[in-house]
């Protein structure tokens, strides 16, 4: 078997163990005699919306296991034709199932893609918070970079992009902004982005010292109908404020624009739009999510720990080094990817960087697991 050949059923076989990770492949056979038996119980229906889930939960691990096994078999048949082929000097059938194990590659990526984005709210809108760390006008101006990276990012996978907020640094770049991100997976591509971002790089404010900069990036799901969060009003402090931008494409100007305190959490949203109708009602959605974040961070800390692993935005808290001096390098401290192209990625070139943290997380790996291997 030619060594191209060999490469690709090595990627399949890695998406393969990925599928098998998701669904937890080895026990995948008891826990669907579980659900037969289950749904053979004639009581099931007395307690409609409960058999509608158990209904849902089977269908879904049938369906990642015939994806599994499917792709599996084909793998096997097509390795076996390809040996066929070489055995009988049949260059016509080992060309056929080259090309057909280049497909299955194509398809097992996709398969492995849609098992990184199965959370609860991965298919949600998101909200993008970035705020400036440790640095002074050079976190500042940081900020402003990594700004313009995500909206890059996110206009090129063509969701809807909406800035709700906006704080412009004393002398140059941003301490905050706030993006509602729109669009199907934008929450489950983007969560792997919460933590802190490091820049090494020259000043580009006259000093010509070698500066490190520092910037938090926070993501959390737009919380949909279909997911009840209560706010009991009393937990709450509404203040209106005159709000005002840097000017250019951003300019925001208002006398009512609307801040948000939770005080059990002391979480604090803004929204600075023309009408203080409005500001209430994205504060308030913007606030609710925050809570559902804070949820699935409970819930589910292996998939999410963004918000415990944030911590202030300096050193020791960070995720990814962008380093532009002396050399060229962007580094993901949890999976160590990491390339030369820091072009690339400060112009929205991140989907490899995702890629490697989802699959970090669905292994089910902690940080300092990850750095271990």
């Amino acid at each position: 078997m030619r060594a191209e050949t060999q490469n690709i059923v090595a990627e399949i076989e890695k998406s393969l163990d990925l599928l098998a990770q998701r669904m937890d492949y080895e026990t995948a056979p008891h826990r669907l005699e579980e659900f037969n038996a289950r749904v053979e119980d004639p009581d099931l229906w007395n307690d409609p919306e409960k058999a509608q889930k158990l209904m849902r939960d089977r269908q879904m691990l049938v369906d990642a296991m015939g994806v599994h096994d499917g792709i599996r078999s084909e793998l096997t048949d097509n390795v076996e034709l390809i040996e066929l082929g070489e055995m009988e000097d049949d260059a016509e059938v080992v060309a056929e199932a080259e090309d057909a194990l280049k497909a299955l590659a194509e398809k097992a990526a996709q398969k492995e893609l849609e098992a990184l984005l199965d959370g609860e709210a991965d298919a949600n809108d998101t909200f993008l918070e970035i705020n400036a760390g440790a640095g002074g006008t050079e976190a500042c101006d940081w900020a402003q970079m990594l700004q313009r990276m995500y909206v890059r990012w996110a206009e090129k996978r063509g969701y809807k992009v909406e800035l709700q907020s906006e704080e412009a640094g004393a002398e140059a770049g941003i301490k905050s902004c706030a993006y509602k991100i729109s669009g199907h997976n934008a929450y489950g591509w983007l969560k792997s982005e919460s933590g802190v971002h490091r820049l090494v790089r020259i000043s580009p404010f006259g000093k010509g010292t070698r500066e490190t900069s520092f910037a938090s990036v926070w993501v959390y799901p737009v919380v949909d109908d279909n997911i009840e969060i209560e706010v009991n009003p009393a937990d709450i402090r509404i203040d209106t404020f005159r709000s005002s931008g840097a000017g250019g494409q951003h300019v925001n100007t208002t006398d009512s624009a609307v801040r948000i305190t939770h005080h059990p959490t002391g979480i604090v949203v803004t929204s600075s739009e023309k009408s203080q109708h409005q500001n209430r009602d994205i504060a308030m959605k913007a606030l609710k999510s925050r809570l559902y974040q804070l949820e699935l961070d409970r819930r589910n800390a292996a998939i999410n720990e963004a918000h415990e692993n944030k911590g202030s935005a300096g050193w020791g808290n960070q995720i990814r080094s962008y380093v532009l001096q002396p050399y060229q390098m962007v580094k993901d401290l949890r999976t160590e990817h990491e390339t030369s192209d820091t072009k690339g990625v400060l112009d929205g070139d991140l989907d490899a960087f995702m890629a490697a943290t989802l699959a970090m997380d669905v292994a089910g790996k902690s940080r300092a697991e990850a750095k271990a291997e």
